[in-house]
């Protein structure tokens, strides 16, 4: 049995270098979220990754670029080109180590007609595989209309999305204490992306889309029934869809970071064991410690749902 994590954090070489000569990469300095707060793990090499993979009994990484490096705020072209650079060394890990490594784009989300060129380049030229982006874009979320092209041509590419949250969280506005910006503002990033896909009618409109929702979906699963009752009562809830929002649970993919084994349960037991896989948060500290050894010693999973989550559905999905 190989395991195959699709949510696994990389740090470009080049910004990487530049750092460690006190330089600053496409106007980007030191991020104050990895290498200076005692994780050298952002900046260890191909090797040393390998080797931390192999003790924590991980075969594949599909490596996605550290959500510091999003920058949608920032003037498009550059993050164009800072993009390209980071996508090529991604594309080059994989052909270096293509037993251990797969990959997904970081995108210019700020220029939806830069960011499906890119998403393009990244998948006709590059081999990877998707791409991962924010939960929205500078405040905007995916159920805008300027964002319709963009899940049409990740639906044609048969690209997997995975959506993971950026710097601020809802949750940011009201509180910077105590970490929870992280442990609640992410998951609540999360269900609203879930919503706003939902509830907008991209879902709909883009029926063989892939979208990998990181942590377990956030709150998805536990608030679903509320979002039901909103679209059997409301009318401004049924303006998009036909089907209440529990109907597409099982459209969306979801990665088992829950923390707890009670809720990856109820996540498998609302989605369906064929949409959960398997994500580590490598290499931060909210990642769960030896993620292997955890998902094998859930006494509620039988042995086919941790072999479908460790392997089999990553296979599937992304054609590893």
């Amino acid at each position: 049995m190989r395991t195959i994590d699709i949510h696994a954090h990389i740090s470009p070489e080049g910004y990487v270098n530049a750092i460690a000569k006190g330089e600053s990469w496409h106007g980007m300095t030191a991020d104050p979220l990895s290498i200076h707060r005692n994780n050298p793990k952002t900046a260890w090499t191909p090797d040393e990754r390998l080797a931390d993979m192999d003790s924590l009994g991980v075969d594949v990484q599909v490596l996605s670029t550290n959500a510091y490096f999003y920058n949608y705020d920032k003037d498009p072209a550059m993050v164009t080109v800072m993009d390209a650079e980071a996508n090529d060394h991604v594309a080059q890990l994989t052909k270096d180590h293509p037993s251990r490594f797969s990959g997904f784009c970081n995108l210019p989300m700020q220029d939806i007609k830069a960011a499906i060129a890119e998403l393009e380049r990244g998948m006709t030229k590059l081999g990877l595989k998707g791409a991962m982006i924010g939960d929205h874009v500078n405040g905007k979320n995916f159920d805008e209309k300027e964002f319709l092209p963009f899940w049409k041509a990740a639906e044609q590419l048969g690209a997997v999305i995975l959506v993971h949250q950026g710097g601020d969280t809802v949750v940011n506005a009201r509180t910077s204490k105590y970490h929870l910006p992280n442990t609640i503002g992410n998951l609540a990033e999360r269900a609203l992306t879930f919503a706003s896909l939902v509830f907008g009618g991209v879902m709909d409109a883009c029926p063989d889309l892939r979208v990998c929702l990181c942590h377990g979906g956030g709150y998805t699963c536990y608030g679903i029934g509320r979002m039901d009752r909103g679209w059997q009562v409301r009318q401004e809830a049924r303006v998009n869809i036909q089907h209440p929002p529990s109907a597409y649970l099982n459209r969306f993919y979801y990665d088992c970071l829950t923390h707890s084994e009670e809720a990856l349960r109820m996540l498998i037991d609302s989605v369906g064991i064929d949409r959960v896989v398997f994500g580590t948060d490598w290499p931060f500290d909210m990642a769960q410690d030896w993620p292997v050894s955890w998902v094998l010693g859930l006494e509620s999973l039988t042995q086919d749902e941790k072999e479908a989550i460790l392997y089999r559905n990553l296979e599937n999905l992304l054609g590893i």
